[in-house]
């Protein structure tokens, strides 16, 4: 299969990436196994070797090359531009799937969340943890709870290894239903007549029929399966039990509203994650039985007026384990945090700052805030507000956006969305040194704080000047230690430090940014050419040596399938 000789980069890049990744995976590993099937004779097909493996599929692909693929595929997502990565964003998104993944079945798994630009309504899971999430599924969440609802369910597609077990499906059927399409193959030629051909097509397409049947029951079975565990990550979480069926009941209208439309009419997650009746009445089912297991605390009031009730788990971890530390007691609790966490309490501002970041353009999502407000009859709420804040500064009306968000801060003290968005707002409106003091002391308050230290840097590498760099520099190294994929920060650290005069650190920071955003070919050469500079101490030699020798071997792959970075000059 292609998961052993390193096509799958090959695979995305040919495809240039289809939202439904995980459906997708899925038919073409069976496709392959159908066209390999049907190229080689009945005896290599009788002679296939399945791995030794009994029912666990995680024989398929280590859980090394697992996070290998995954990393590759994000790095793809970045080279074509469909992700949208944003610090506050990814932010409250890790930290609410990082809540959610420490309740699950699995707690030791590592997950990577990421959002994707595109307003579809959809969400997928994939090899090696890497779950994503579209701009759409979030605009039409009404609460984080259901958000929640839907990364519980792609965690249990995780923690069930349901990729890995449909690769394994597929290699396990693909021999008994190659020996009847044989056999009818057989049948239908020895009648003879101008028939025979007809018939024969009729025997491949019946088989072909019949393995995409196996597989699609197969998925159905892997949905119930990830609805039911979903639910009980999502109660163990802290999280409100009826959001799944709630989101399932929207999906469905929806489903009625765009029927008339043909099934291009359908969002993308109805696609991959049908709703029905059954499906629906099921999350009810469940619900209510997590309110035997769980405990109501306390209730929230959301905008509007609505009451949801938040439930406190009996058990306060997942059952395998209570830390993934094996230094640890098994006595040792997992923090509270991540234990009772619940919702973020983040979800308004970050949906009103998704908006915008997805919108086409600035000025268009300000227009989408006078619709909302035009449609509703209300007036806006204060997130509403700074989503249009965000989009006046965007539009380079920064003046303006200063003079919206002053007093939303003054009466939601201590909130960091709006504090970064002033402290950009004031920088790009000439108020540079009010920018700069506002973000200091956000600075020494959260001095490790991934969200305020890329800001300030962005803010002061705009501002430009060897003596800002040098700040920028500064603010950026306590992050570099876990930088390492991360190339928001690498762009960042690599302007700071091409502004400081420091040109070697600058290249290798953006050899690796190149690297991360999936033109590992451009990443190679910068450092082949860094390489040979004259100036280069012994430490950052070694460094520049390291990543050479990671990267050649995917660049030489790359290569001998064929495919090129079309931004490099070739003589």
């Amino acid at each position: 299969m292609f998961t052993r000789n390193g096509q799958l980069g090959v695979i995305l890049r040919s495809a240039r990436y289809c939202p439904t990744l995980e459906l997708h995976l899925r038919p073409l590993l069976l496709a392959a196994a159908v066209t390999l099937s049907l190229a080689v004779p009945l005896a290599s097909a009788q002679d296939a070797r399945l791995p030794d493996m009994g029912s666990s599929a995680g024989e398929v692909l280590s859980p090394a090359r697992q996070a290998e693929y995954g990393g590759m595929m994000l790095r793809e997502l970045r080279n074509y531009g469909y992700l949208l990565e944003d610090p506050l964003l990814d932010d409250w998104l890790q930290r609410m799937g990082s809540r959610l993944g420490t309740q699950s079945d699995l707690p030791s798994q590592s997950f990577t969340f990421f959002l994707l630009k595109d307003r579809q309504i959809n969400a997928f899971a994939t090899l090696g943890g890497f779950i994503g999430t579209n701009a759409g599924l979030i605009l039409t969440a009404e609460q984080e709870d259901e958000v929640a609802a839907v990364l519980s369910h792609e965690i249990a597609h995780v923690t069930q290894q349901h990729v890995l077990r449909g690769v394994e499906r597929a290699q396990r059927d693909q021999i008994p239903i190659l020996l009847g399409m044989l056999g009818a193959i057989v049948l239908a030629q020895s009648a003879g007549g101008s028939s025979g051909g007809d018939a024969s097509m009729a025997a491949v397409a019946s088989g072909m029929g019949l393995m995409q049947q196996r597989q699609i029951d197969y998925t159905r079975s892997n949905e119930s399966e990830a609805d039911r565990l979903g639910i009980r990550t999502l109660a163990r979480s802290g999280y409100d039990v009826d959001a799944m069926a709630g989101f399932f009941s929207r999906m469905a209208q929806a489903t009625r509203a765009s029927r008339s439309g043909g099934r291009d009419a359908y969002p993308d997650y109805l696609m991959t994650h049908p709703v029905t009746t059954t499906r629906i009445s099921e999350a009810k089912q469940r619900a209510e039985q997590m309110r035997k297991d769980y405990v109501t605390t306390t209730t929230r009031v959301l905008g509007g007026g609505q009451r949801v009730e938040t439930f406190n788990p009996k058990i306060v971890s997942a059952p395998e384990k209570n830390s993934d530390n094996p230094l640890l007691p098994v006595t040792v609790r997992l923090p509270s945090e991540l234990i009772n966490g619940g919702p973020t309490g983040q979800f308004d501002w970050a949906r009103e700052r998704l908006r915008v970041l997805s919108a086409n353009t600035a000025d268009g999502a300000a227009r989408d805030y006078e619709r909302i407000q035009r449609e509703s009859g209300k007036p806006l709420t204060p997130a509403q507000r700074y989503g249009l804040a965000l989009a006046n500064l965007y539009a380079g009306r920064a003046p303006l956006a200063v003079d919206q968000l002053t007093p939303l801060l003054e009466d939601n003290p201590g909130n960091l969305w709006l504090d970064l968005g002033l402290a950009e707002a004031e920088s790009r409106g000439g108020r540079v040194a009010a920018a700069n003091q506002r973000l200091t002391r956000l600075q020494q308050q959260m001095p490790n704080s991934r969200p305020v230290a890329l800001t300030f840097a962005r803010i002061l590498n705009e501002q430009g000047g060897a003596e800002a760099g040098r700040h920028a520099q500064t603010v950026l190294r306590p992050l570099l230690g876990r930088a390492g994929s991360d190339p928001v920060f690498q762009q960042e650290f690599g302007r700071a430090n091409e502004l400081a005069g420091d040109s070697a650190r600058a290249g290798e920071a953006f050899a690796e940014a190149a690297f991360l955003n999936g033109r590992p070919e451009q990443a190679l050469i910068q450092l082949q050419n860094l390489k040979q500079r004259g100036d280069l101490d012994y430490y950052a030699r070694a460094r520049i040596d390291a990543r050479i020798a990671a990267i050649t071997p995917q660049v030489l792959e790359l290569r001998r399938q064929g495919i090129n970075d079309p931004d490099i000059e070739r003589r």
